[in-house]
């Protein structure tokens, strides 16, 4: 993780730790259905994913199918489970530049390459022994003091106790501070390879470093699991500024999707004060008008919103994500038939083959709701689960499409199939038995129902 975070300094506090780092290290819950407030854009992924790519491909990742999650949440942060790299979106909307979220990924990157989460759960079990050890120690002696009635030896006892939580502890915090260090220096690794500059780490760790400043916060080294931001600048900026690439900027292109990922996020997620900030620097630029349309669809005048976007298509005419507001607008006054049109134009547009707007698409053709158009939505929101298999809520809609067609069988499982990625496998279970009833025993349905049926939650992401 590239944020700081501190534990306790009790043996409780250590418990934590231990419960913490399992958890992170062998969850078995869909990261879908963990509770985590997922977020789901067809363009902020596509960006995230090409930030990601080639520092994957330096990483030696390429092939390793390793899914970018979007987490709504304002703090900067990002952190990895099992082969899923979770970013707050506090980080893409607070960082300026590509080159600043880059080397978060890169950063993540480096745990992954190196195995950590492996090494993190062979620690925690030493660690575990340790504590154990030294408890054991210290029962020892709390019995030998009680039976010679001995309080100095019992006290001595308690010491043990509390003094080996205490090394495990820090075993453990030193241990993963040695990690973040070899992460930051993987990074830098990745980013040289990839032509791109450090600086964009050092300005993060710097913002980290201003913002304990400013809270007044003072913290012990020795207990908290990251290295302290000026350490870590300290120990980067050497090799930053040594690179051939320190001076390398984001191309515009880039930096352009960037503010409009930013602002978009503003939009949805923090409200018309948010993108009014972010406008102010240039609100000429195509990413504020791009914010100002989103404003005045989720604000404002439908008829106005349409016109901004049609703008916009008139400038990018080959920008899917444009299209997709359109759809979105045109949905909003209930002209299904017209939104049909815009996601379809999306979708031939994207070159990141976005299930999202497969699914977007196929509502759009259920609310037209002739038998064509429901025939259609069936399709195209199989399409869409076939680049996006894990989309719990385009399940319901294609349910939702097969029971209006009648195909009752089809309905049940897209709906147990609904609850299993959605983590509810009670309730899965249940449709997929319904389902099975009224299929042909061997056919694939059936089969994939059986699978739902038999399905135990394991110890690794799925």
């Amino acid at each position: 993780m590239i944020a700081r975070s501190t534990i306790g300094r009790t043996a409780r506090g250590f418990a934590t730790l231990l419960l913490a780092a399992a958890v992170a290290v062998s969850t078995s819950v869909n990261a879908f259905a963990q509770g985590v407030p997922v977020v789901r854009d067809a363009e902020i992924e596509a960006l995230v994913r090409d930030y990601a790519r080639p520092i994957f491909k330096a990483a030696g990742l390429a092939n390793d199918g390793i899914d970018i999650v979007l987490v709504n949440d304002q703090s900067f942060n990002a952190f990895v489970t099992g082969r899923r790299l979770f970013i707050n979106t506090g980080a893409l909307v607070t960082a300026e530049t590509p080159n600043e979220i880059i080397g978060v990924i890169a950063h993540e990157a480096g745990h992954i390459a190196g195995g950590h989460q492996q090494k993190l759960r062979d620690q925690l079990d030493r660690a575990k022994t340790m504590a154990i050890i030294a408890t054991l120690l210290g029962a020892g002696a709390i019995v030998a003091g009680a039976t010679t009635n001995s309080r100095g030896l019992a006290g001595a006892g308690m010491g043990v106790a509390a003094g080996g939580g205490e090394m495990a502890q820090r075993s453990i915090l030193a241990y993963q501070r040695g990690e973040e260090i070899t992460a930051d220096r993987s990074a830098i690794t990745y980013l040289n390879a990839t032509g791109q500059s450090g600086m964009g780490m050092l300005k993060t760790f710097g913002r980290f470093q201003s913002a304990l400043s400013l809270s007044g916060t003072q913290l012990d080294p020795y207990r908290i699991s990251h290295p302290m931001p000026q350490e870590r600048i300290a120990n980067l900026e050497v090799l930053v500024k040594a690179s051939p690439y320190v001076n390398q900027v984001d191309p515009p292109a880039l930096q352009q999707r960037h503010d409009m990922m930013r602002i978009k996020i503003a939009a949805y997620m923090q409200g018309q004060a948010a993108v009014s900030r972010l406008m102010r620097k240039n609100p000429t630029s195509l990413a504020s008008r791009y914010g100002d349309a989103q404003q005045t669809y989720l604000y404002g005048n439908p008829a106005a919103a349409l016109a901004k976007t049609a703008a916009l298509i008139k400038e990018q005419p080959k920008n899917p994500y444009f299209q997709e507001l359109r759809g979105d607008i045109l949905m909003k006054v209930n002209k299904p038939k017209d939104a049909a049109d815009a996601y379809a134009k999306a979708v031939s547009l994207d070159p990141a083959r976005s299930g999202l707007l497969l699914v977007s698409l196929g509502q759009a053709l259920m609310a037209v709701g002739t038998p064509d158009s429901l025939k259609r939505a069936v399709t195209q929101l199989n399409n869409g689960i076939g680049r996006d298999k894990e989309n719990a809520e385009a399940y319901r809609y294609l349910a939702q499409a097969y029971g209006e067609l009648g195909e009752i069988p089809a309905a049940d499982l897209a709906t147990a199939e609904g609850h299993f990625y959605s983590a509810d496998y009670k309730d899965a279970k249940i449709f997929a038995m319904r389902a099975q009833q009224k299929l042909k025993r061997g056919e694939p349905g059936w089969l994939r129902a059986q699978d739902i049926i038999n399905y135990t939650p394991s110890n690794k992401l799925k």
